[in-house]
């Protein structure tokens, strides 16, 4: 055993912080920590998030609905700052009671309907409005199959390499190489998928690549986690192909530019499909 190494106890207690540049968010306890009402305008659905991959995946899916005319997936985004510990508010916890963005209330029918999850927010639109997901059949299971790929995969990604390399108070080399390992493993699947395809269930764009290009996209563009040298993203050409043409789309350009942190990184509320003229 290496000198200084952990011996967990026998039963484990929170009492301190974990460290690294999310601590604060992060406890062992569900539920809120305050009261606070969550805002709600005008249009059919109230999204409460922030701009991290999650969350860019709701606001491309409402962009793309509204670039093909559904006015009916008009919304407001309502910025969430995870750092301030908004998502333990109460109003937020009666909308998503696992305290996570992105968070959604579908107040298009006669009785609001929450949604939580981004996977399960992507399917409820794509249901609701036709749209990126085959109604039935090989196509619509092969769009699931990629859709919760990427929900079984990202964890990885984000928190596990992302924190270790990018957020934890000191290096560590086993998790890091652990993680990384794990994550070009994941980027050589999707390299080896998308060689024979243009999206990542076949010839069609779908919710699979909305939920996947904010991730594994945002990576081989070299956005996440200042990590595109160290894992040599450039070996995964087809990757790298596929992000490019997703980036291009004008939806997904408005839709990274919703619930940024910072009001100068882009908007914080809208949207009507009049936003599109």
């Amino acid at each position: 055993m290496a000198e200084n190494a952990y011996i967990p106890p026998k039963v484990w207690t929170w009492d301190k912080e974990s460290g690294g540049r999310f601590a604060s968010i992060n406890r062992p306890i569900a539920g809120p920590t305050h009261d606070k009402d969550l805002p709600v305008g005008e249009h059919p659905f109230q999204l409460y998030s922030l701009g991290t991959p999650n969350g860019v995946k709701v606001t491309i899916m409402f962009e793309e609905l509204l670039a093909l005319g559904h006015r009916g997936a008009e919304y407001d985004a309502w910025l969430i700052n995870i750092g301030e510990g908004e998502q333990f508010g109460s109003g937020f916890v009666e909308v998503n009671p696992n305290s996570k963005i992105p968070a959604l209330v579908d107040r298009s029918g006669p009785e609001p309907v929450r949604v939580f999850e981004s996977a399960s927010i992507l399917m409820h639109l794509a249901e609701k409005f036709g749209a990126f997901l085959p109604a039935s059949g090989p196509a619509r299971t092969e769009t699931l199959n990629w859709l919760f790929w990427q929900m079984g995969s990202a964890p990885y990604l984000g928190g596990g390499f992302g924190h270790f390399y990018a957020y934890a108070p000191e290096k560590l080399e086993y998790p890091i190489n652990r993680f990384a390992m794990e994550v070009k493993r994941q980027l050589d699947v999707l390299d080896r998928n998308l060689e024979k395809r243009r999206f990542l269930a076949g010839d069609d764009y779908t919710i699979a690549d909305i939920a996947t290009y904010p991730w594994y996209g945002r990576l081989v563009e070299g956005g996440a986690y200042d990590a595109g040298e160290f894992l040599s993203v450039h070996e995964y050409t087809h990757v790298i192909r596929w992000a490019a043409e997703i980036a291009a789309r004008p939806a997904v350009v408005r839709g990274k530019r919703v619930n940024r942190p910072n009001p100068a990184d882009g908007v914080r509320e809208r949207h009507r499909a009049s936003d599109l003229d």
